[in-house]
């Protein structure tokens, strides 16, 4: 990067941490640094939601995911206006009426402790590995492409997420969240109206959605009702409705977002604008995908996005085998863009016989020349590497790094930074809530001082802080990140969303058979990801399932009567 690149990156990240420290500050009691004291309006609460959702593995690697595989992956959130609506309907009102600071203080009064306690360790177990992605995404993406050493991107990114966490609390991360989503979305519009007026002068936009389309990246809508397939209209309707209905209802990152709101009302308000501005936001970062796709079908990419992997694979025992597959690769992107021009040629002509022989040819050489891409990558896989992550997620930052002009650039990794620490800050403050309420108050330090706890609560998010970036700093390869976070999520979400669904709607059901039902839950759950080919959306369903399931059939048989028992006995 450049000296005004440098210079806007530092101004927007000081500017970021000055004003959530100082709208944070003031914070007296544990009320007020947990829950803002409830006094957030409904545009703070959607935003901060949203931008809890955006992390920098949304602006880096999602736009990869694109490039790679097209538009499908938008369907994961066809789900996401439907479960608003239900927790709108049933969940918020519940918490803001108990009071409650926690989504886990509600299920010992509705079951027991243990209950309580194993919910909390599946969340803390989860996010607290999530918060390490969401500092290591970022941290070894710029390490690569910054040349510099990941431990200095993670403790920059996690030490000004801790600075200004623990000094002003969950309000310091909502009025932050609110700034860095709109510098992040601002810096995404930007980079995509510079992928379209990087195109060739004879290549309109229109002709930019007809290669695309062409070559299979607007692929957003699937119909086919298949389990192995990740994502098509049935995953991301039903399984992604699973998601959301975990995600905003049980995972307390979410619920203390909108348990900050004034009122139930507020609340609701909050929760419905993410319903309805995710979808398209989401489908605008896959598009500039597509577009930084377009874009490189008429300036040759490299074979490997990784730069740092490209130099190893060089300089290794496949060198030769590599060289090969270069030539072979600058050879198939000249052959691809000759096609791409005869078939525009085609299509401005309106020849609707040439246009689908030109089509044909044109598709049979990308498939060829996915191939090769291929095969280079298996050449990376095998040099095992803290660098080596996925290539899709050095797509976009290779676009940015290479294309965009001075101080843009800047603004871009600004936005990736501050992505990072918004979705980080907001793991942090609901690991802490946690820590402090489900086990510290509860069962290490019943009484206390006001000050007392609020001195925990900012211990705990520290420490949450410090093990995100030593996480960080040892988190191995994980391929697509967009796709990791969410499978991590999946793995644990169902079954919370089991223990919830049993606590609000099935009142016969008591404690031990929901502790018994999540263990069961987990557990299949699980098995299905170690040993089944089912696509990781429907994880959640099952897990949902096998837990409400498994509590119904224990409680008709009176389980916890038995238990008790034979305990008196």
């Amino acid at each position: 990067m450049r000296l005004l690149d440098w210079i806007v990156l530092a101004i927007t990240l000081l500017s970021i941490v000055l004003y959530g420290t100082w709208k944070g500050s003031g914070s007296r009691n544990i009320k007020g640094f947990l829950l803002a004291d409830r006094s957030m309006k409904w545009y703070t609460v959607a935003l901060s939601i949203m931008a809890t959702q955006a992390s920098a593995v949304t602006f880096t690697s999602t736009p990869g995911q694109a490039y790679a595989d097209g538009m499908r992956f938008v369907q994961f959130y066809f789900g996401l206006p439907i479960a608003m609506v239900i927790l709108c309907v049933t969940v918020v009102p519940i918490f803001h009426k108990l009071g409650v600071y926690t989504a886990y203080e509600y299920l010992e009064k509705r079951f027991d402790t243990k209950t309580r306690v194993l919910t909390t360790l599946i969340f803390l177990v989860s996010r607290g590995l999530a918060a390490g992605i969401t500092i290591y995404a970022p941290s070894l993406l710029l390490s690569v492409m910054l040349d510099v050493n990941i431990q200095v991107t993670s403790l920059i990114i996690g030490g000004f997420v801790i600075i200004y966490t623990t000094s002003g609390g969950v309000k310091a991360v909502n009025y932050s969240d609110f700034l860095q989503l709109i510098i992040v979305m601002s810096g995404m519009c930007i980079a995509f109206v510079i992928a379209l007026t990087l195109l060739p002068k004879e290549v309109s936009f229109i002709d930019a959605l007809s290669i695309s389309a062409v070559m299979g990246k607007l692929n957003a809508i699937d119909l086919s009702l298949d389990f192995s397939n990740r994502y098509n209209v049935w995953s991301g309707i039903i399984g992604g409705m699973f998601v959301a209905l975990a995600y905003f209802g049980t995972d307390q990152s979410q619920v203390q977002r909108y348990l900050t709101g004034q009122s139930i009302a507020q609340s609701r308000l909050g929760l419905l604008f993410n319903g309805l501005a995710k979808v398209p936001m989401q489908i605008f970062i896959l598009f500039i995908g597509v577009m930084v796709f377009v874009f490189f079908q008429f300036v040759q990419p490299p074979l490997i996005f990784n730069p740092v992997e490209a130099g190893r694979v060089k300089s290794g025992e496949q060198t030769q085998v590599f060289r090969q597959l270069e030539e072979k690769h600058n050879r198939m992107f000249l052959e691809k863009s000759e096609a791409i021009h005869e078939y525009l040629n085609a299509k401005h002509q309106h020849n609707e016989i040439a246009i689908q022989e030109k089509k044909a040819g044109l598709q049979q050489i990308q498939q060829q020349y996915d191939a090769v891409r291929k095969e280079a990558s298996h050449l990376s896989a095998a040099h095992k590497s803290e660098s080596n992550s996925g290539d899709t997620n050095y797509i976009f930052l290779t676009f940015v790094l290479t294309y965009l002009p001075a101080g843009l650039v800047g603004l871009i990794f600004a936005c990736i930074f501050t992505a990072s620490m918004s979705s980080s800050s907001g793991e942090l403050s609901a690991l802490a809530t946690i820590s402090i309420i489900d086990i510290y108050k509860r069962f290490i330090k019943r009484e206390a001082s006001e000050k007392h706890y609020l001195v925990v609560s900012r211990i705990m998010m520290a420490f949450w802080g410090l093990y995100g970036i030593m996480f960080a700093q040892y988190a191995g390869k994980m391929g697509s990140l967009v796709e990791a976070v969410n499978i991590l999520g999946s793995l644990f979400y169902g079954t919370m969303l089991g223990i919830f669904v049993l606590a609000f709607s099935f009142k016969s059901v008591k404690g031990t058979a929901v502790f018994i039902g999540a263990l069961t839950g987990e557990a299949v759950v699980l098995y299905c990801f170690q040993f089944t080919s089912i696509a990781w959306l429907w994880y959640n369903v099952i897990g949902c399932f096998v837990v409400v399931g498994v509590g119904i059939i224990l409680s008709a048989f009176k389980i916890n009567k038995a238990i008790h028992s034979m305990a008196s006995s």
